[in-house]
């Protein structure tokens, strides 16, 4: 058995191939379609993925919502600007885990302002990492009126290596069309290739689809720091399988239909919950589930997936999938052929 380790899984990425805006239609990106049995590549665009698939095929959608995360606060008495980025919701309302910039600025008890003079202001109760903060919001009104004057602070989440001011256009473009449950800062980004018509045109094939919540989190872009990948601690996400997706999916396995993971976050949130006779249990709570080559998968026997980072953990993930020598292969493929990478760049399809 081959040993992988973080260097296995460097390429050279032209950063002009890191998309910067998305396509104008959400299914008129490029898809690059590796058939992981025999190695070969297909290049095609993404509404035509409908070709691959039919009836009782089974498509799994991640349906978290990206909140506006991106904050600037001002610190009191210094009027210092500082950058804060939403975590997560803590269990007592109005205390967020955030992560502050430049953290050396901000200590327990500092107060940060948000907004013009009816904004928020928020304390910091606590630290937790170097850059990591717990802040507690004050405001006067109901929970529902200051979660709505936090949010129409915020902007986009967008990923650093997108190097543009946030634009309105943002808001809807970074975020799936099916998204409902709040609670990511970071897209599943397969899932923006699905419009609403080829939603329309997948169900006329009765090509079914079930969904599962798993909030992305600023996980998906930790870089790995040991290049003995047995070694690296994933951070944990909340995720969520209810009985209703298990049945469908579950009914799916029996009939040996396709089972298709519409992104990273989907292939990680399954293989959590899948069990050793190769079915999925209702699932509610964390998971830190690290998947690099060579894990062998339990359930799906598709994948649709981005085109990711060097030396990413959602990298290995697809390599794990799809096999390492013919993901590599993929890739080099893709950069060569000029596909566009990150959130907002091109498909890709594993069978």
């Amino acid at each position: 058995m081959a040993e992988y380790k973080l260097s296995n899984f460097n390429f050279k990425l032209p950063k002009e191939q890191i998309a910067q805006y998305p396509e104008k239609h959400r299914d008129e990106s490029r898809l690059l379609v590796l058939h992981k049995d025999t190695g070969e590549i297909e290049h095609k665009q993404f509404k035509e993925i409908l070709e691959y698939f039919g009836k009782d095929d089974l498509f799994v959608l991640n349906n978290t919502r990206v909140f506006p995360a991106k904050l600037v606060g001002n610190k009191e008495k210094t009027n210092a600007m500082i950058d804060v980025f939403l975590l997560r919701e803590l269990n007592e309302p109005m205390l967020w885990d955030v992560l502050v910039d430049p953290a050396r600025k901000i200590r327990i008890g500092n107060k940060l302002f948000f907004g013009e003079n009816d904004g928020l202001v928020a304390e910091v109760v606590d630290n937790t990492t170097s850059r990591g903060r717990i802040l507690k919001f004050a405001y006067d009104g109901t929970y529902d009126e200051f979660k709505e004057a936090l949010f129409s602070l915020g902007e986009t989440p967008l990923p650093d290596y997108i190097h543009r001011p946030v634009e309105p256009e943002d808001e809807d473009r970074y975020q799936t069309i099916y998204a409902t449950e709040e609670g990511a800062v970071v897209v599943p980004a397969a899932g923006l290739h699905f419009s609403r018509e080829l939603i329309k045109r997948f169900e006329l094939k009765d090509i079914r689809f079930t969904s599962l919540t798993l909030h992305t989190s600023r996980v998906m872009y930790d870089e790995i720091d040991v290049d003995d990948l047995s070694k690296y601690k994933m951070g944990s996400e909340r995720m969520i399988i209810n009985q209703e997706t298990c049945d469908t999916i579950n009914k799916a396995v029996e009939q040996k239909k396709r089972i298709v993971a519409v992104g990273t976050s989907v292939a990680k949130a399954l293989e959590t919950a899948v069990s050793m006779d190769g079915f999925v249990k209702p699932y509610d709570g964390w998971s830190s589930k690290f998947i690099f080559p060579e894990y062998h998968y339990g359930l799906q026997n598709a994948m649709v997936t981005n085109f990711h980072m060097p030396y990413s953990w959602l990298l290995m993930l697809v390599a794990a999938f799809g096999g390492y020598d013919k993901v590599m292969k993929a890739y080099t493929t893709a950069v060569k052929e000029g596909y566009r990478f990150g959130q907002y760049g091109d498909a890709m399809l594993i069978l």
